[in-house]
């Protein structure tokens, strides 16, 4: 079997941070975009304290941690608050989906979660890789 090549690893590396990454930062921009249906409104309906806190507080930790993940720059400070606020999530809305309409239907609705957790924990046992800032700056 023919060893895959640094450049095919990295660039695998690379689509995975720009994946999860720029769903982050899609999120927690449209908490600020929509507050009312994804912002401080949702978090109140669905029971997270201090939602005009919280919201925002979340929204700009997806921002910034996304982004970091695109740029592959401090990676592994980037993945650990992002699986607490995917962990939440699932939590917070998956947990009580899962209690009402059953366990498909809870995989139906989590399945951008999951993909999120698993990404982020490839991301954190892989590292960045080659294509990114950390490789650069810190010789990862």
């Amino acid at each position: 079997m023919k060893q895959l090549s640094q450049h095919r690893i990295g660039s695998g590396l690379l689509l995975l941070r720009l994946l999860v990454g720029w769903i982050f930062l899609s999120e927690g921009i449209q908490k600020f975009l929509f507050p009312a249906a994804l912002g401080a409104g949702r978090f109140e309906k669905i029971g997270i304290p201090a939602p005009h806190f919280m919201a925002p507080f979340v929204g700009a930790t997806e921002i910034v941690c996304g982004t970091l993940l695109i740029l592959g720059f401090f990676t592994i400070f980037a993945v650990w608050p992002l699986l607490i606020v995917i962990l939440v999530a699932i939590t917070t809305t998956k947990g009580p989906l899962l209690l009402k309409q059953g366990f498909w239907a809870a995989m139906h609705e989590g399945r951008t979660d999951f993909c999120m957790i698993v990404g982020l924990l490839a991301i954190a046992l892989l590292g960045a890789g080659p294509f990114s800032l950390d490789r650069r700056q810190h010789g990862e």
